[in-house]
C-alpha cells in the first residue's frame, strides 16, 4: 500500500509533500535522520495529512510530482482543507 503524506513545519511554515509505504517510519525519517537534506532542514515536521493512494507505487509518484509542480501552498491546503485527492487518484489512474 502507498500514501501520499503531506508534513508541516509550523517554525517555518512550510510544506512538504511525498509518497511512502510506510508513513509512520518516514516520519520519524524526516525527523531523525542526520542528513543534509531540505527536510532536514526545517524541523520539526508535523503529519498533516495521509492519503491512501493504493498498490501503485507509480501512481503515488506521479501525484507527488504533480502537487509539487503546483508550486503552491494554497493548492496545498487546499488539498488538505478536503482531506481527499481522489480526483488525483482518478486522473492519474486514467494516464492523466
Amino acid at each position: 500500500m502507498f500514501y501520499i503524506y503531506i508534513l508541516y513545519s509550523k517554525k517555518y511554515d512550510l510544506y512538504y509533500v511525498g509518497y511512502t509505504d510506510d508513513v509512520k517510519r518516514r516520519l520519524q525519517e524526516h525527523n531523525l535522520i542526520s542528513e543534509n537534506s531540505y527536510t532536514s532542514k526545517h524541523r520539526p515536521w508535523l503529519l498533516e495529512a495521509v492519503f491512501d493512494v493504493g498498490n501503485s507505487r507509480s501512481l503515488a509518484m506521479k501525484i507527488e510530482k504533480h502537487i509539487k509542480k503546483q508550486k503552491s501552498k494554497e493548492y496545498i491546503c487546499e488539498i488538505i482543507r478536503r482531506n481527499s485527492i481522489s480526483r488525483l487518484i482518478e486522473r492519474f489512474s486514467s494516464g492523466g
